[in-house]
């Protein structure tokens, strides 16, 4: 791992063609090491919760609509979704010096899903409430975190909603740090795994949110 923090840092003082071009094979080398690890996380998660694809996230960036024009990320990251209709959130690992994290969550969810969880929080906010509250969570996360989409409150929502600081956001994520020295530690994989099954509660919650109705009733 020390050994891709180093390009990493090199890349950020370095951003260009010319300059990856002649560190390709160096660059080729870190990428299957961390092809291993990840593919390490993905086999140890996948005995505990039921996973989809996993995405090993290219270092190349798309610059098309960006202002940056550096062509290359100065992280590694990887990505675990989890078996769909059925199971509802994603997994992800980020690498960087100075700011790498695992976190997971609903990134994005559709307007849709995103309706479906709002009315529920408006519903009956009790459960997540005792979620984001549990000593585990606590300890691995602080706080359920993500964007607002609203200022004061979405339209149809009331603003003096008990539950509208959860209701206004259109992310629901949840992230743990980690320092460069806890990354390069022996038990950094076994601490992921750990972070990532902090998460299950959370996360077989929202599924059962987002696969059912305001009634209950079943939608698959």
């Amino acid at each position: 791992m020390k050994k891709g923090f180093e390009f990493l840092k090199q890349i950020e003082k370095n951003n260009d063609r010319v300059w990856f071009s002649e560190h390709k094979t160096e660059y080729d080398s870190i990428v299957k090491e961390n092809k291993i690890f990840f593919n390490q996380i993905y086999s140890e998660l996948q005995e505990y919760d039921s996973l989809g694809k996993i995405h090993i996230f290219r270092i190349y960036k798309d610059v098309r609509f960006s202002k940056d024009k550096t062509p290359y990320k100065i992280n590694f990251g990887a990505g675990f979704s989890r078996k769909k209709p059925m199971l509802r959130g994603g997994y992800y690992i980020h690498l960087e010096p100075n700011n790498s994290f695992v976190g997971g969550g609903f990134w994005s969810p559709n307007s849709e899903d995103l309706l479906r969880i709002r009315k529920e929080f408006e519903r009956n906010d009790t459960e997540i409430r005792k979620i984001t509250s549990d000593k585990d969570f606590v300890k691995y996360f602080g706080e359920l975190q993500g964007e607002e989409g609203a200022k004061i409150a979405p339209k149809g929502f009331d603003k003096n909603h008990p539950a509208i600081n959860l209701i206004k956001k259109k992310q629901y994520v949840v992230m743990r740090k980690f320092s460069d020295k806890e990354v390069f530690s022996d038990n950094f994989q076994k601490e992921v795994i750990a972070t990532f099954l902090a998460m299950r509660p959370f996360f077989d919650y929202m599924s059962e949110v987002l696969t059912t109705d305001l009634n209950g009733a079943s939608l698959i």
